[in-house]
Order: C-alpha cells, then sequence, then structure tokens
C-alpha cells in the first residue's frame, strides 16, 4: 500500500470516529454517507456506556458537505433510537433544507426523533425488517404539573407532525392515531410500524437497501 492511500484510509478512518461518515467515490465526484445511530445526543452528554450521534458534530458537517463543489450527495444511515427532540429536529431541517442531493436509508430503527431525520431527505428508503416507533414526546427529569407544560409537549409534537408531513406522504391525522395507540408498547402509547408499514402509511417513500437508495442519489445527479 502507497504512503498516500494509506494516509487516506487513515483519514478516513478518524472522520468515521469523529463524525460517524465518510466520503465514498473520486475525488472529484463523491459521495458522503453520514451514518446516524445510537441516541442523538443534545444539550446533555450520554453516559460512556451509550453510543451516540453528536448534533454539535454533525451541524457544521452538513454545512460543509453542502458547501463543498466534489460532494454530490448525501446519503444518510439511521440505526437510531431517538434522542434529544430539539437537536433531532435541528439536525432534520439542516438535511431538508439542503439543495444537494439527499437520501436516507433506515437501517434496523429509525425510532422517535429517527422519523423526522428519516423523511428529512429528498428520497428516503428503509429495509424490509427495520421499524419505526411513532409516540408523543417525552421528556425525562423534572416536570411541573402546570398548563404550561402540556402546552409545551403539544407544540412540540405538532411541530414534529407539521415537519414529517411536509417531507413525506404522511397525514397529520394518521400519524397522530399512530401516536396514541394504547395496545401495542407495554410501557407507552405510540406505534411500533416495519419497513413495509411505514411506506404504506406514507412516511418512508420506499422499501429497499443500499443498492436502492445509491441509485435514487446518483439519479439526481
Amino acid at each position: 500500500m502507497s504512503e498516500e492511500k494509506e494516509k487516506n484510509n487513515q483519514t478516513d478512518l478518524e472522520d468515521i470516529f469523529k463524525s460517524g461518515g465518510v466520503r465514498a467515490g473520486s475525488e472529484d465526484h463523491a459521495i458522503h454517507c453520514l451514518s446516524i445511530i445510537g441516541q442523538i445526543e443534545g444539550h446533555y452528554l450520554l453516559g460512556d456506556g451509550q453510543k451516540a450521534t453528536k448534533y454539535e458534530h454533525l451541524i457544521p458537517l452538513l454545512v460543509s458537505i453542502e458547501e463543498d463543489p466534489h460532494v454530490e450527495g448525501l446519503l444518510v444511515v439511521l440505526n437510531t433510537m431517538g434522542g434529544d427532540v430539539e437537536a433531532g429536529l435541528a439536525l432534520a431541517e439542516m438535511i431538508a433544507s439542503m439543495k444537494k442531493p439527499t437520501v436516507s436509508l433506515v437501517l434496523g430503527g429509525g425510532h422517535s426523533i429517527g422519523v423526522p431525520l428519516a423523511v428529512a431527505a429528498k428520497r428516503s428508503f428503509i429495509v424490509p425488517s427495520a421499524t419505526m416507533t411513532i409516540h408523543p414526546v417525552r421528556i425525562n427529569g423534572l416536570v411541573l404539573g402546570v398548563p404550561q407544560t402540556y402546552r409545551y409537549f403539544h407544540d412540540m409534537q405538532q411541530r414534529i407532525v407539521d415537519f414529517i408531513c411536509r417531507n413525506s406522504r404522511a397525514k397529520a391525522e394518521v400519524l397522530e392515531e399512530l401516536m396514541m395507540r394504547p395496545d401495542m408498547l407495554s410501557t407507552d402509547v405510540g406505534s411500533i410500524v416495519d419497513g413495509k408499514e411505514a411506506v404504506e402509511y406514507g412516511i418512508i417513500d420506499e422499501v429497499g437497501g443500499l443498492d436502492a437508495a445509491l441509485a435514487a442519489l446518483r439519479a439526481m445527479k
């Protein structure tokens, strides 16, 4: 292996370690693969034993991808259990506002705030065995039992539903019905849908894997 190639491989490994992303393809015709895994970490650090996607790393990375003339598209691969609602929605808004071609692929799970992240791309895919959990907004820590708290929950949930509807074929009434189902989750309300159901509900565009996602991304160039 040449010294230059070894150096490039080391750079790729460092990029994956820091941001969960890597550039693939030739120097002038590349796509950027970004993985969103584990929990989305917001303003508070998660424990050392938990896998996390740090939003403060991804925000400048998304800006650099949008501005890099050599990057022709973005592939977002998701296997996330959700996490910080505001951080996840902020990342979803950034992806949705990119002019470059964007495709998302849900592998394993695209749960909770992972749903807006999945639909943020211009085209979305999900493998047949993947699942997505749709439930009302939740919060950890101290909660005050006052009307303002419930209004905050309602408004945040409405922003999430509006975002999903703007960026997919899903209807608000369908999403709200899925969120409030009492019979699917043993300790919560909400729904777990598989790949085929996610497409039927209009949340995801198509059932497919890596080959389909890459083909759709190339077709957008």
